[in-house]
């Protein structure tokens, strides 16, 4: 009974920490932009946002660390990267937007007495005093938190079904599940699987488990249980958007429709249900991130950087950095993410299946290859016009890193000399 009972309160606080005001705001949008055939791209939208979470959360989890799986691309590659990861997590973008985005669809509609530098002290004090514990914060989110932020959803949903605000409108275009794989994929939720993943055994052996294979099999199991509640979150959500796709278009702002949703189903009642909920969602995520940064920079230090100490930076550096305000943290975050992301998914994916690749050549030209074309993603996004990225293969969907990803592993498997001793430092990452 305590097991099962760790293990639900675990996955709901995993739940929350990946349900941030951006995952709120995605669903309705594709389901105005799809309107009677929201269900397609609401699955293409799964599966590139909760299935890469799952697979991830599965491959750290049994590669022991995230970087047993970052580190296959070379060692230093690895550390690397997972510094740039952890720092956009914690205070360059995530935990500094998670105010800010409270202050402006949670305060602002509300209230103008409260001005964005008093709310973000008061937000990351209360961040700082539920984070302190490390080994509490599965708890707090899962126990507390959780509940509230689910309960106003429901309330939320469960309206919008029972009296939609509108007639589906008639879509049979060919690319809407592509589309809802673009948006999900765009949620970038999996980027700190490895601190994610970290908390989770800390705080199951904070609770007595001590055995690594219980330890594997519960983690995954309270990750299936957050990817279920995040189904059904973003499938009634999705439906809500479809609800008023004849009223609007693919011109209307993310935030703006959930507004009007909101408001048409609730009235002024529902901007208050609005403010809890994004309230919420947003220091769910917030704690849980500035937990796994902090705990991650303890672990990578072996502890010379305390705990408590990471988090008071966190916090502090967030609450100065929040006042930027939502676009301009994205503007600033966006484009180190848009060269990070692709190499992290593309190297849990060959974790995964990792029988498939013996060699670290592998690994590392297809993550060097990936990283390049991202980099010069950003570039042209910049201003540099560089075409040929344009006519690579899956360039339309944000994926065309893909192709040169595979003729690198391919580089790295039949070209570039296999040696022992790379067998052997394959295996010692592995172990």
């Amino acid at each position: 009974m305590k097991k099962n009972k760790d293990i639900i309160i675990i996955g709901f606080a995993l739940f929350s920490m990946f349900f941030g005001a951006g995952n709120l705001i995605f669903p309705p949008f594709i389901g105005v932009t799809s309107g009677s055939s929201w269900l397609i791209s609401f699955l293409g939208f799964v599966l590139a946002d909760v299935g890469i979470i799952l697979l991830s959360i599965n491959a750290v989890a049994k590669a022991g660390s995230f970087q047993n799986v970052v580190g296959k691309a070379g060692k230093k590659f690895g550390i690397t990267l997972e510094v740039i990861m952890m720092l956009c997590l914690g205070p360059i973008l995530v935990v500094p937007r998670t105010a800010a985005t409270t202050f402006e669809m949670s305060i602002v509609p509300l209230t103008s007495s409260i001005n964005s530098i008093l709310f973000s002290i008061l937000f990351f004090g209360l961040t700082f005093i539920l984070t302190i514990r490390p080994t509490k914060v599965m708890d707090i989110i899962g126990k507390f938190l959780t509940p509230i932020l689910l309960l106003a959803l429901g309330i939320l949903i469960i309206k919008g079904i029972i009296s939609p605000i509108g007639e589906l409108s008639n879509n049979e275009s060919n690319s809407l599940f592509v589309n809802g794989l673009t948006q999900g994929y765009q949620t970038m939720d999996a980027l700190g699987i490895g601190g994610v993943t970290a908390l989770i055994m800390t705080s199951l052996i904070s609770k007595g488990y001590t055995d690594k294979e219980e330890n594997i099999s519960m983690a995954l199991k309270s990750a299936l249980i957050a990817g279920f509640g995040l189904v059904i979150v973003y499938g009634g959500l999705a439906y809500l958007g479809a609800t008023v796709s004849t009223m609007y278009d693919a011109s209307i702002s993310q935030t703006a429709l959930l507004v009007n949703i909101t408001n048409n189903l609730l009235g002024r009642s529902g901007i208050i249900l609005l403010g809890i909920i994004v309230a919420f969602a947003c220091l769910t995520t917030s704690i849980g991130l500035t937990s796994v940064t902090a705990k991650y920079f303890e672990d990578v230090t072996n502890k010379k950087l305390k705990y408590s100490h990471s988090v008071a930076f966190i916090c502090i550096f967030s609450s100065i950095a929040s006042n930027l305000g939502v676009d301009r943290i994205i503007s600033i975050a966006a484009p180190i993410l848009t060269i990070i992301y692709p190499v992290s998914i593309l190297l849990v994916v060959m974790s995964t299946f990792n029988k498939f690749f013996t060699k670290s050549s592998v690994f590392k030209c297809s993550a060097y290859a990936t990283l390049l074309i991202s980099l010069l993603n950003v570039i042209d996004s910049l201003g540099l016009s560089i075409n040929f990225i344009h006519q690579l293969p899956l360039d339309s969907i944000g994926f065309n890193w893909v192709i040169p990803a595979i003729i690198g592993g391919l580089i790295g498997k039949f070209i570039i000399k296999y040696d022992n001793k790379e067998k052997e430092n394959l295996d010692e990452i592995s172990a």
